[in-house]
């Protein structure tokens, strides 16, 4: 018999190890607890961020101003800004702002009174937003249809980036506008649908706001090609402002990618426009973006930007 004497199976050896040389995590023996200890420090700290903006944003509210403070605001934006979005007009004296001109203006102007609108095919226009305006509101409307990958992308946005997601939900749920208005209306009178469950739900929740912000870009669709960089919005009543206007869809990639801004999966998978599920399709090659949009129906626009 020889002298070396064998390791009962599972047990460590000095080095904390197992016979098979792989170590075990033990309670002075954690290689990730270092990793686990940065984690929760950036959550706590992330969190009392979120709460000092609050804080300060409740301390220096005031109130809305009037609508003819506001247009004044607009015309003033609009002179500084340019950008009216005349097609084929370009002035090589006075070119239009950039994205994030628009924004810093709309920061100066506007202050907190400032809520994104996202619908969550991309996290680019919460991002360039929030690096000046860090814990920003940013409407998500909530119609009760969406694709699973943009309920994932609204909470990957509202985990990774400074910013306050606010969910804008209809009057009813979608069992109680079938109950009220028969089962799947979007089928039937898409306009009324979006009208109940976007529409008035959005237009509620902006009167809040002195401003606010969305993703539209003139490529998107013909309806589209005039989209200004700062408007008065008389339907809602407050000015609008479109920073990302003049951008293609590459270079809203190309912004993505630098900054690693969360994208819906959808949009390599055929959806370059997302809406709700049951009235968006996948765009062949060639097509208009926004094709897949109520396709085969006399619709082109939910009525958020009309």
């Amino acid at each position: 018999m020889s002298g070396t004497t064998t390791t009962p199976s599972g047990a460590l050896d000095a080095t904390g190890a197992t016979p098979s040389g792989v170590p075990v995590a033990t309670t002075g023996n954690d290689p990730l607890a270092a990793l686990r200890a940065a984690a929760k420090a950036r959550a706590e700290a992330r969190t009392a961020s979120k709460a000092a903006h609050a804080a300060r944003r409740a301390q220096d509210a005031r109130p809305k101003r009037s609508a003819d403070e506001l247009r004044a605001i607009v015309e003033r934006g609009q002179a500084e800004l340019h950008g009216r979005g005349t097609p084929g007009v370009v002035d090589s004296d006075h070119p239009e702002a950039t994205a994030e001109q628009v924004v810093a203006w709309a920061v100066r102007e506007f202050g907190d009174s400032i809520a994104v609108a996202c619908s969550m095919a991309d996290a680019v226009l919460p991002h360039v937003v929030a690096q000046q305006a860090p814990w920003v509101d940013v409407l998500f409307l909530e119609t009760g249809y969406h694709f699973p990958e943009t309920t994932g992308t609204r909470d990957a946005v509202e985990q990774q980036m400074e910013v306050t997601i606010v969910d804008v939900l209809p009057q009813l749920t979608v069992a109680q506008q079938d109950e009220a208005h028969g089962k799947d209306l979007w089928s039937r009178d898409p306009a009324a649908c979006c009208a109940m469950r976007k529409v008035e739900p959005l237009t509620r929740t902006l009167g809040g706001y002195e401003v606010w912000v969305t993703g539209v870009r003139r490529d998107e669709a013909p309806t589209r090609t005039s989209t200004p960089l700062v408007t008065w919005d008389e339907k809602n009543g407050l000015v609008k402002i479109n920073p990302l206007a003049a951008w293609s869809f590459d270079d809203l990639l190309g912004y993505a990618a630098d900054h690693q801004v969360v994208l819906n999966p959808l949009l390599n998978d055929g959806y370059p426009s997302i809406g709700c599920a049951p009235c968006t399709r996948r765009v062949a090659p060639g097509e208009d973006p926004r094709a897949g949009r109520w396709s085969g129906l006399d619709k082109t626009e939910c009525g958020l930007h009309v």
